[in-house]
């Protein structure tokens, strides 16, 4: 769904007006480059299509883009760093989900009955490439006080992410500052919504295999009844680390799949649960795996069950930081206005964009898709997602405010 561009506002003395808006042309081949990664989304690690489209768009701008090792993703710096004061870099992660597009009003649909977009990554890879080619535009006509560094990462879907591969293959070396949007359906096009400090949670996945002598369902006190033993490790265990780990840290566990047993007279030998578990507090997230696992084999215990666990540590929580979260606010006043900022609430949702900041201070932003005036509102990881498209001229007009901002700070400084 698209409609008309938001524009910037005009220039007044305490908000000067900052070139770097997006041409009408580049608008619409934006819009039409997003429109064709919806349609053919690839999962993380397989983004080969995708990193090749990327690849062949910035050297046709003159850019020097450079594939990840692993053949997926890629960096590319615009403007020339000289080895002095370390660059800004604007993320974009860029892999789908393996879910199918059930969206049926729209020419751009997904091509693949078992994948889609359904996250946004196609409108963040969008919006950082819009950037980077006003950057380049910008710094060809020497207005680019700083380069900047474009990094489109692969496999953000993927636990724990790829991001931690992405660093090792060295992408932040040169960058001080780092920063990201994420599409929020909860929000107006037009506006983003900010935080300081943390703004995601950690979120880890588990894999729990019951096991015990099945039988005859007449004859239940000779087995380990492992379809009771299943459910009562799926009720049971949030309920008791609800009251080992404290409450204020926002932990919660949520099951996806609970498998036991092929036919209704026999008690199975193996069952099986996966789900994954979201914290807000970073120190909990760290106390978590010993808890659950102490719980989960007390529980399968009391029913005579073997409990093997798999614990795949995820991400931790995204922590804004807050000269990095001010540079975002000074950047998106600058374009449209303190009122279409909102502050916003931490998300249980998942973000490896927190391993960046492991290394350097950065802040993600909340990239407001919503179509104003609109009462349904599709929600992230769900077949129907879509976005209204004029974000993603937002998404680029607030990014090259916040280079040419944060350039002509790192310049006054050094």
């Amino acid at each position: 769904m698209s409609r008309e561009s938001q524009t910037a506002l005009p220039g007044t003395p305490d908000r000067p007006e900052l070139p770097g808006k997006l041409p009408d042309h580049l608008r619409a081949e934006l819009i039409a480059f997003r429109r064709d990664l919806h349609m053919h989304p690839e999962l993380g690690h397989q983004e080969f299509r995708t990193t090749a489209a990327i690849k062949a768009r910035l050297e046709k701008a003159g850019l020097r883009p450079r594939v990840l090792k692993s053949g997926t993703g890629l960096i590319c710096d615009v403007g020339t760093w000289d080895g002095g004061r370390p660059m800004l870099a604007l993320r974009a992660d860029i892999d789908g989900l393996p879910i199918p597009d059930t969206k049926t009003h729209v020419a751009y649909r997904s091509t693949f009955p078992d994948r889609a977009h359904a996250c946004g990554h196609d409108v963040h890879t969008a919006v950082v490439l819009g950037a980077g080619l006003v950057l380049a535009d910008l710094d060809r006509q020497g207005l680019l006080p700083r380069p900047v560094r474009l990094l489109f990462q692969p496999a953000e879907e993927v636990l724990p992410g790829g991001a931690t591969d992405a660093i090792e293959a060295g992408v932040l070396d040169g960058v001080g500052r780092i920063i990201a949007v994420h599409c929020d359906p909860r929000v107006d096009a037009g506006k983003i919504g900010l935080r300081t400090g943390p703004i995601t949670s950690a979120c880890d996945r588990l894999e729990i295999t019951l096991a015990g002598p099945g039988g005859h369902t007449a004859r239940p006190h000779l087995t380990t009844d492992l379809v009771t033993a299943a459910a009562r490790v799926a009720v049971d265990l949030p309920a008791v680390l609800s009251r080992r780990m404290d409450a204020r840290s926002g932990m919660s566990i949520t099951w996806g799949r609970i498998e036991a047993g092929h036919a209704c007279n026999v008690i199975p030998m193996h069952a099986e649960l996966s789900g994954t578990l979201r914290c807000l507090d970073i120190n909990a997230w760290h106390e978590a795996p010993d808890q659950i696992h102490a719980a989960i084999d007390e529980i399968a215990s009391m029913h005579r069950a073997k409990s093997e666990i798999t614990h795949v540590r995820g991400v931790p929580p995204v922590v804004n930081d807050p000269v990095v979260t001010e540079l975002l606010r000074e950047s998106m006043a600058a374009r449209l206005g303190n009122e279409s900022i909102e502050d916003t609430e931490q998300s249980l949702g998942g973000e490896d964009f927190s391993w960046y900041l492991e290394h350097v201070p950065g802040a993600m932003a909340r990239l407001g898709v919503h179509t104003p005036g609109v009462s349904a509102k599709r929600d992230l990881h769900r077949g129907d997602f879509d976005v209204d498209e004029s974000a993603i001229g937002v998404g680029v007009e607030f990014f090259t405010a916040a280079a040419l901002l944060d350039g002509r700070r790192s310049r006054a400084i050094g």
